[in-house]
């Protein structure tokens, strides 16, 4: 009687979240990080004096926190970051190499980790909440602000006065709104389609 219960417990056991990496989250990582190095393909758009561009990195950046939640996002950003880092052409214009880091982009790039990291942190409170779309939203705003914070500060750095970041941060704002919004539909369909991507369940 007791092994029967044990049995069916196990059986009817709840989620619970991912705790070890399998090889699908290792090809979940690899494949967004191509991904991320992939948006640059798409010619960016050089808005303001700095020539910083508007992409689709942003628009990545978010499906990375969204759909694969804090830890695999974060690797799969900062696997990008890396890899560009050590040489690839894959930072926005097809640049590469720490010299990156002492450009006007540089604030925007240490800020994907950031922003990644709280999208991913508040993905599975958006997806247990009543209104999806919107706490998904939210939590993908949340993560755009701080890349933005982060843009802010890399352009302080470069000498330039706060009011002025600020407002030259502000071009880039409507396009990233917009890109969450996109993120927000791909991500939801995607956790249609496979909703144990940030789950796993017990045997």
């Amino acid at each position: 009687m007791n092994k029967i219960s044990v049995k069916n417990r196990a059986t009817h056991a709840p989620a619970r979240p991912r705790q070890r990496w399998n090889p699908t989250d290792l090809a979940l990582i690899a494949v967004f990080a191509a991904l991320l190095a992939g948006s640059v393909a798409i010619p960016g758009v050089n808005v303001g004096a700095l020539g910083v561009p508007i992409t689709l990195q942003t628009l990545v950046v978010s499906l990375c926190g969204l759909v694969l939640g804090f830890g695999r996002g974060v690797a799969a950003v900062s696997l990008y970051i890396l890899l560009g880092l050590a040489g690839l052409p894959i930072f926005s214009g097809f640049r590469a190499g720490p010299a990156v880091l002492a450009s006007p982009s540089a604030g925007y790039i240490i800020g994907f980790i950031v922003g990644v990291a709280v999208i991913g942190l508040l993905t599975p409170w958006a997806l247990r909440a009543r209104f999806k779309p919107a706490a998904l939203f939210a939590a993908a705003v949340a993560g755009m602000l701080l890349i933005h914070a982060s843009g802010v500060a890399g352009f302080m750095a470069k000498g330039m006065g706060l009011w002025t970041a600020v407002v030259t941060d502000a071009i880039y704002l409507p396009g990233d709104i917009i890109k969450n919004v996109l993120a927000v539909v791909i991500a939801l369909s995607l956790h249609r389609a496979f909703p144990d991507l940030l789950v796993r369940r017990r045997k």
